[in-house]
């Protein structure tokens, strides 16, 4: 483990129209609004999503399972957003469910509004953190600067 304190910046709310490309428009304002570190909450209807189910196996890189989300799906989720050194990572998990059968993942991509989708941003400051490659894993990971807790760094 291993932690760093920050405060509470801007908040923002956010309204993402029909056929919007959800993770698309939400990059660009998070570069706009250089928001460096935050959190967010979205709910609402998404048409498509590309959404990573969890592994094939627990190994370590994992190798993915995709399923991709098609229809009238509502979706109810929280991010986070951390940048690697260039660009901003969103990380975002998310239950999007149709007539009763729901897929809980992580959200990555191809991500088409239904009707509307709400996000709820609140930033971060004074935490030095981002998220770089983390080889080991095939991910990028969430890293602080300083760490608070002694713990060795294991970035690979």
């Amino acid at each position: 483990m291993d932690y760093a304190q920050g405060t509470v910046g801007r908040v923002f709310a956010v309204r993402f129209d029909h056929h919007d490309d959800f993770l698309t428009e939400l990059h660009t304002l998070i570069k706009k609004e250089n928001i460096r570190s935050g959190w967010f909450h979205v709910l609402g209807g998404l048409l498509q999503a590309g959404v990573v189910t969890g592994p094939k196996e627990p190994v370590m890189p994992p190798d993915p399972v995709w399923r991709e989300m098609n229809g009238a799906n509502e979706v109810l989720g929280f991010g986070t957003i951390f940048w690697d050194q260039k660009e901003p990572k969103i990380h975002l998990h998310a239950a999007l469910g149709h007539h009763g059968v729901t897929v809980t993942g992580c959200v990555r991509q191809g991500t088409s509004t239904y009707l509307v989708l709400e996000a709820f941003i609140v930033e971060i400051t004074g935490l030095a953190a981002h998220r770089p490659w983390f080889a080991a894993g095939g991910f990028n990971r969430l890293t602080f600067e300083s760490g608070n807790t002694g713990m060795p760094d294991m970035t690979g």
